[in-house]
């Protein structure tokens, strides 16, 4: 038994496990009966439940950047539609000014009422990066972008299914209906009904649940679930220092954090004011993405096995000035916000705590398409060393855990030839514990194709730690047929012709500690 204020420990657990388990099960029905590559290849989606004030309770351990941002959305649908929801409605939100990450990053919400259809008592969210989106380049990852419009099109809590009909002539006519519509709206809307259902078995799975313990009890242990998740994380801040730490990108812009522990209130504040203000380029990150950065950073701190939640969040004050370039004002361009930023805004707070050295720092973000194919995939690299371990190589780090999509499942979808992909040897920072190195990953196009390859660490090379070497920087470039090379810049978009192959040789992580 529990108290109001006390939970069972053995309950406490049963019910952590129970609140992730429905969020995997989301998670596994998305992916079965998704169409896209991005989603049903390269597991490029989140899943996760929410409390009745659009609060995060669980998640499946899916995709960072989304998880810590998606609460930002569902909050969002409560405070502009709590009059009009209704059983049976399913919303969809990209808006990256409302909890949104960028374009290509959907949000399906469906709201979960009792059994009488009066009261909401949960929501589910599932979150999948769809493969174009529209805007200026096939795959809605633009390099060039300044504007969110040329990025695709926004819906900002869109009505998708109303009263159980889903409304696929109004999202059509939506995705078809705009300065730079979306190339494959029947991809699009396929992977929306993969999203409808991924919640409903959410729905299901909470009704169930439900059932057999109660409502009381399961909202209980819900904000039970969500206090461990603080005291967890006020435990991992006990032994922190203040720290702060100044990142320089590529693009000359620069992240500044200070973290202030209050050892009394046993907290911390995280500070960005000194930031770049926000940028003309796509490398401003929407403010949820800078608060899933730092509940990402804070709940890797946390030994314990907790799931990432709204409690993660309550011992940390953020303050994020509004108009600098993690906290943009519309209409701000942000596709690249999502991916780079984000891994830069993580590695600077690992940098002020002392904790690691740098990953890659980027996502390495490789699109290209037509008006018939449409693809994108990140590329991973090493990540950086800590005190008392050596860095990994070949990894997704940190806001990314996508999958790379299997060479036969991409030469049968597209005209394209995987010639090799290998480890880049000693790119990795030397130290006391070594950086993970990064990989070389070289693609033939069999059509003309647009390329585009959205990066940073090309010229400022991922830090080391302590007297740790900073990791090698990655290049991208091109080998035409005729045996000429082309070295691009860091965000860069290119005609491809049958026979040239698109080089991406990604960053080392840094090293941690002097050699002795």
């Amino acid at each position: 038994m529990y108290t109001k204020s006390q939970p069972d420990p053995v309950r406490l657990e049963i019910f952590k496990n129970l609140y992730q388990f429905i969020a995997e099960q989301m998670g596994i029905v998305l992916q079965n009966t998704a169409a896209s590559v991005n989603i049903k290849e390269r597991l490029d989606f989140s899943c996760a439940i929410f409390d009745a004030s659009g609060l995060l309770v669980a998640n499946a351990p899916h995709i960072p950047v989304h998880l810590g941002s998606m609460s930002e959305s569902v909050r969002s649908l409560i405070h502009d539609k709590s009059d009009t929801l209704k059983p049976g409605n399913v919303y969809l939100s990209n808006n990256p000014y409302n909890g949104g990450t960028h374009l290509p990053d959907v949000t399906a919400i469906t709201p979960v009422f009792d059994e009488d259809g009066k009261q909401i008592i949960f929501y589910v969210a599932s979150r999948g990066h769809q493969a174009d989106i529209g805007g200026i380049t096939p795959g809605s990852m633009p390099p060039d972008s300044t504007t969110v419009e040329e990025e695709g099109i926004l819906f900002d809590n869109f009505l998708l299914v109303k009263e159980g009909n889903f409304q696929e002539t109004v999202v059509r006519e939506l995705l078809l209906n705009h300065l730079y519509p979306a190339r494959n709206p029947d991809q699009n809307i396929a992977d929306f009904k993969a999203q409808i259902a991924a919640n409903e078995r959410g729905v299901q799975e909470l009704r169930k649940m439900v059932k057999q313990y109660g409502l009381e009890t399961v909202q209980a242990y819900m904000k039970f679930v969500q206090d461990n998740a603080e005291e967890s994380v006020r435990k991992a801040i006990d032994v922190l220092s203040d720290g702060s730490f100044i990142y320089e990108m590529d693009n000359k812009a620069q992240i500044q954090v200070k973290v202030n522990i209050d050892r009394e209130t046993r907290s911390a504040t995280i500070d960005f004011t000194g930031t770049s203000k926000q940028l003309n380029s796509n490398f401003n990150a929407p403010k949820a993405v800078t608060q899933a950065a730092v509940l990402y950073v804070f709940r890797t701190l946390v030994d314990d096995n907790i799931p990432l939640n709204a409690g993660c969040l309550k011992p940390l004050e953020i303050i994020i000035p509004e108009g600098c370039m993690l906290n943009p004002t519309y209409p701000a361009a942000v596709v690249a916000g999502n991916v780079e930023t984000s891994q830069i805004i993580v590695d600077a707070l690992y940098g002020a705590l002392g904790v690691m050295a740098a990953s890659q720092g980027t996502m390495n973000n490789f699109t290209f398409g037509n008006e018939r194919y449409q693809y994108y995939e990140t590329i991973c690299g090493g990540s950086g060393a800590g005190a008392n371990f050596d860095g990994t190589d070949a990894v997704q780090t940190h806001m990314t855990n996508s999958r790379l999509t299997d060479p036969e499942v991409l030469e049968t979808r597209y005209p394209v030839r995987v010639e090799s992909f290998c480890l880049r040897p000693d790119s990795g920072g030397k130290g006391k514990h070594c950086g993970g190195n990064g990989v070389i990953r070289r693609i033939r196009f069999l059509e003309p194709m647009t390329a585009n390859i959205l990066s940073n660490h090309r010229f400022v090379p991922p830090f080391g730690l302590n007297g740790g070497e900073a990791g090698l920087v990655g290049r991208n470039w091109i080998q035409r047929q005729d045996g000429t090379q082309e070295i691009l810049e860091f965000p860069a978009t290119v005609e491809m012709k049958p026979g040239d192959v698109f080089v991406i040789e990604t960053p080392g992580g840094g090293g941690f500690g002097k050699v002795s």
